[in-house]
């Protein structure tokens, strides 16, 4: 089971990985990020940093490093991490890659709720997904192939992942759809026949019997 901690933004585990390489300011931190393609894998906000950054500080986890000046620019705070930032990242780190969260996507959730929309609509907006997801994968090969040039693997396994991810959804899309258009999904006719008429099928119905 995953810990409870004390902050639990994924931006906050990020800052203190890319401080564990070196001090920065958040400007720098959010380019660095930009840099690496990581805007693909957490939701970066430039104001929101900031507000990442000063909670790190409350917690111990990071602290002042230093003061950069460069030419006629405003003097930029810069950062490091803490030992007590340093172990809990580790830690944390650690816990995600470990530890399978109990996690709800929306997309799960929809699926869970699909016999409330007819069967042919369910097809259609299916198609809509998979269009969408197919265009999202070949973005997404792109950008791996784009960083792929300039980064070693080891920056990029998560984008391959998300790539692996969407292609597997795709071809489950596709899958699931077939099985709908040739009527040999397990329950379609009580699917549809609810839709039909309106009325509860006696299966649907015997399912919430008691055992």
């Amino acid at each position: 089971m995953a810990k409870r901690r004390k902050l639990g933004n994924p931006l906050a585990l990020t800052v203190m990985v890319l401080l564990a390489e070196r001090s920065m300011h958040p400007y720098e931190i959010a380019q660095t990020l930009r840099r690496r393609g990581k805007q693909h894998s957490v939701k970066i906000n430039f104001g929101s940093l900031y507000t990442v950054v000063q909670n790190l500080e409350k917690h111990g986890y990071v602290e002042v490093a230093g003061v950069q000046r460069q030419g006629n620019r405003p003097e930029r705070t810069l950062y490091g991490i803490t030992g007590a930032g340093r172990a809990e990242m580790l830690d944390w780190l650690s816990d995600l890659i470990a530890v399978p969260a109990e996690e709800y996507p929306a997309f799960d959730t929809a699926l869970a709720l699909l016999p409330v929309l007819p069967p042919d609509e369910v097809n259609e907006l299916l198609g809509d997904r998979e269009q969408a997801q197919t265009v999202r994968a070949a973005a997404l090969r792109g950008v791996l192939a784009q960083l792929g040039d300039s980064l070693p693997r080891v920056f990029v396994v998560e984008t391959e992942y998300q790539l692996h991810m969407l292609e597997a959804q795709v071809e489950w899309i596709a899958r699931f759809r077939k099985e709908i258009g040739d009527a040999t999904l397990g329950g379609i006719e009580e699917w549809r026949s609810f839709h039909e008429t309106g009325e509860v099928p006696q299966d649907w119905k015997d399912l919430d019997e008691p055992q």
